[in-house]
């Protein structure tokens, strides 16, 4: 049985072929996909049109749309040939003693690029390899958690070989492929039947190997205009606009964090209202990686955007990212803020959201002339109001 017709049956079996979900995506046909970044840039960003014709499915502003990913194929070839199996070799891939071919489950079904403490206690019952069975020890967790980190499937398998197991064995080991969540970088008012992305690919090398992020990738190296993403969507009731269009809003959205803020700008810019916008765009460099550039120059000129200010790291001797522009509009940013405005995040939640955070609270303790402590609850404040929102990863 091909992955399709496993889906399909999966359908009639629930009777739920019209309502579309996370265990019944719909299939969305791909109407552009292209590369936001200028030649010579050192990422690859895509922009992707979906249809959502016929499907029943809409969204609000923050939202977020669920992918269900394919494996790389050449990564499936490699874990086929290491294997040694043909395949076409059906396996149960469930509870429920549902099978595919084995090279579908690998594409389809099961997640490869992930090793997890529990997948490695299991697979050091599969072997006779030592240097595993010590690994997995309770006294070396911290050695284990090291191994894990960067590494898939197919490192496992060729690090602590020979296997006593078979393909059902191995496939035993995996889990069920998670979605991967996107938030929406459109309005549905501004694009009724259609949901658009902006997705960064993920391309890096660990343990000497080039790694690649699976739904990222696939978007930007596999999916092609008519073909289809099997797709649902997710609400996020903790990131949404004001009630109101008349109540102003800031937004801090480098790099791909600009998604959701794109599809702000234009909901604010279809259900006109009289609340002020400002957006706090950052990448590295302005020629190359200015996101959606002309797009937000014209909202910004046609008054939709009242305020647009970028931070381009590469571009000066020294660094300067979203957080550093903050602190230069710092007065006016809290006469924003005193006058009830939302503020929101998305991005990256390691590192710039913390940084945004820890200068929102300076720039409230200085400009409020306020304690360390009542800047902290003047933020505490504004994030039980749900002023203060933030959509990180």
């Amino acid at each position: 049985m091909s992955i399709v017709q496993y889906t399909e049956e999966k359908k009639e079996k629930k009777g739920v072929a019209n309502v579309y979900s996370r265990t019944n995506p719909f299939q969305a046909k791909v109407l552009e996909n292209k590369n936001l970044n200028g030649p010579g840039s050192s990422k690859e960003t895509r922009h992707i049109e979906l249809s959502l014709e016929g499907s029943g499915l809409s969204y609000v502003p923050g939202d977020c749309l669920g992918i269900l990913p394919e494996n790389d194929p050449e990564l499936v070839a490699e874990l086929l040939e290491e294997l040694k199996e043909d395949g076409e070799k059906p396996v149960v891939i469930n509870k429920q003693g549902d099978t595919l071919p084995l090279k579908d489950a690998l594409t389809s079904h099961f997640e490869i690029t992930l090793l997890t403490k529990k997948v490695l206690q299991q697979a050091a019952e599969l072997t006779e390899n030592e240097e595993l069975r010590n690994l997995v020890l309770p006294e070396n967790v911290t050695q284990m958690k090291a191994y894990i980190e960067g590494r898939d499937l197919l490192d496992l398998l060729r690090d602590f070989g020979p296997w006593n197991a078979t393909a059902q064995e191995i496939v035993s080991l995996l889990r069920k492929m998670p979605p991967r969540l996107y938030s929406i970088a459109s309005s549905f008012a501004a694009h009724p039947g259609q949901v658009h992305l902006t997705i960064g690919a993920v391309r890096y090398t660990a343990h000497g190997r080039e790694r690649k992020g699976v739904c990222s990738v696939q978007c930007a190296e596999r999916l092609h205009e008519g073909d289809t993403l099997p797709v649902f969507i997710q609400v996020n009731k903790h990131f949404n606009l004001p009630e109101t269009n008349d109540t102003d809003v800031i937004m801090i959205g480098p790099g791909t964090g600009i998604a959701p803020f794109r599809s702000f700008i234009e909901e604010l810019s279809v259900k006109k209202g009289s609340g002020r916008s400002w957006l706090f765009f950052g990448d590295q460099h302005s020629a190359t990686d200015f996101l959606y550039k002309d797009e937000l120059e014209q909202y910004q000129k046609d008054g939709v955007l009242t305020k647009l200010d970028a931070a381009f790291s590469r571009d000066s001797d020294e660094k300067v990212y979203v957080q550093h522009k903050m602190q230069e509009h710092s007065k006016e940013l809290f006469e924003w803020l005193e006058n009830g405005a939302y503020f929101y995040v998305c991005g990256d939640k390691q590192y710039m959201a913390k940084d945004v955070h820890n200068m929102l609270i300076d720039i409230i303790e200085k400009e409020g002339k306020m304690t360390r402590d009542s800047a902290v609850e003047y933020l505490n404040t504004m994030q039980k109001e749900k002023r203060y929102q933030r959509d990180v990863y």
